[in-house]
């Protein structure tokens, strides 16, 4: 079997550099605007890689099937991602993939067009475990309907954080994500609308940092979602992460807590206690390059899987328009 031949352009965010190591499916034929000393050492001793300076450059070498982008300005990451597909090239973008909603309404016109993949990474954060379990719970029905969900994600604030959200998207866009995935894939009803503040408070320097919002939203299924995300995970906690998780039925919750490292099923008449979290599943990177090789069914359609971001682009321009 053929494997997918991978280039990598940009080091702005989770670029997949070391899951390429003896990868069953892919292997890196090409980097881009990459840093060399950045790649592990097997793929450092590969003379076959091809290194670039632009990803104009790379996308000319017909030896690259999908590109990874972690580009240098998020502000530009869909653009670029629009090149790479229309230049016959599967693309799987950083989060988030898109800053406003006609870009990412272009962005899904195009791989539509060009019959070539796009995915955004991070997208797996709600396949990943505890939260996979907790997903089979609501799947299962256990929780009879879910009325109510509950997210945190809470970083450490550090002084390399960009002060320019053109850089990494800012504090809704590229933290929000996860929290969104958590209340749409795991909670299983899709945000309907959505309600944003954000605040500059703890910040220690001039710039448009955001250091904490919150959010109310309108699930589809008729019930309610609030989420919180914010730079104020003191180093102590000991997670990079601090994740939380909370999905409210009819017929009881299911809960993850302390960065994904507790977890609790309470129904009505029994408290079943913490959930079996032992089958890791795939990565989402994984079930990506199976789709491609025939060797799988991606879980989620394109416009669902980048749907959470569609709704952060609004909460977004709701916060800012509230000061």
């Amino acid at each position: 079997m053929n494997k997918l031949r991978i280039g990598l352009y940009g080091t702005n965010g989770h670029q997949i550099q070391n899951a390429l190591v003896e990868h069953p499916l892919a292997v890196c034929v090409a980097t881009a605007a990459f840093d060399r000393e950045r790649l592990p050492e097997p793929l450092q001793a590969d003379p076959t890689i091809r290194h670039y300076a632009t990803l104009d450059e790379m996308l000319a070498d017909d030896r690259v099937d999908f590109v990874s982008l972690c580009s240098p300005r998020r502000r530009d990451q869909a653009a670029e991602a629009i090149r790479c597909l229309e230049a016959g090239k599967h693309a799987y973008a950083e989060k988030p993939c898109a800053m406003t909603e006609p870009e990412l309404d272009a962005l899904i016109a195009a791989a539509h067009r060009s019959g070539k993949a796009f995915h955004e990474m991070w997208t797996g954060s709600a396949f990943s475990q505890p939260y996979r379990a907790m997903r089979a719970v609501v799947q299962a029905g256990t929780l009879g309907t879910v009325v109510q969900v509950l997210a945190q994600k809470s970083y450490p604030y550090h002084d390399a954080r960009p002060r320019d959200e053109d850089v990494d998207g800012g504090l809704i866009l590229q933290v929000g994500v996860h929290a969104l995935r958590f209340v749409e894939v795991v909670g299983g009803s899709s945000v309907e609308a959505i309600y944003a503040l954000q605040t500059r408070l703890g910040n220690p320097h001039a710039g448009d940092l955001r250091m904490a919002t919150s959010m109310m939203m309108r699930l589809a299924n008729g019930g309610v979602a609030s989420v919180i995300c914010n730079y104020l995970n003191p180093p102590a906690f000991g997670i990079w992460g601090n994740e939380m998780l909370r999905v409210f039925g009819t017929e009881g919750f299911v809960e993850s807590t302390d960065g994904g490292t507790r977890t609790r099923l309470v129904l009505q008449g029994e408290d079943r206690g913490p959930l079996d979290v032992s089958d890791p599943g795939p990565t989402y990177l994984d079930m990506i390059l199976a789709s491609l090789t025939g060797q799988g069914v991606m879980p989620l359609a394109l416009e669902d899987e980048v749907h959470p971001t569609r709704m952060l682009i609004r909460a977004r321009a709701d916060a800012l328009a509230r000061g």
